[in-house]
């Protein structure tokens, strides 16, 4: 195993322990998992890059705007938490409170 992909899946790993860890934050969630998002971005830049391939270049920047709206849609559901709730801890959002 060559040290990029070492690299890159530890830090895939490191972000899902991350997220499985630290569910105490919405914030924390958000950031893990942007961060597994940029590791898999790496890796299929990586892949297409091996391929040589011209048509799969595009797919890397899809998934890199899919993750952008992810992130916004996490962040403006974060704050709309915040407004809502005081706070965004994840234990507070229950969805069985009125």
């Amino acid at each position: 195993m060559s040290p990029t992909l070492f690299t890159l899946y530890s830090t895939f790993l490191i972000s899902v322990s991350g997220l499985v860890i630290q569910r105490t934050h919405l914030l924390s969630a958000l950031l893990c998992l942007e961060g597994m998002m940029l590791a898999l971005f790496l890796m299929m830049s990586i892949w297409t890059k091996q391929l040589e391939n011209t048509m799969y270049f595009s797919t890397p920047m899809f998934m890199l705007t899919f993750s952008a709206c992810e992130a916004s849609t996490g962040l403006s559901l974060m704050v709309a938490t915040t407004r809502t709730h005081g706070t965004d801890h994840l234990k507070n959002l229950n969805l069985l409170q009125c």
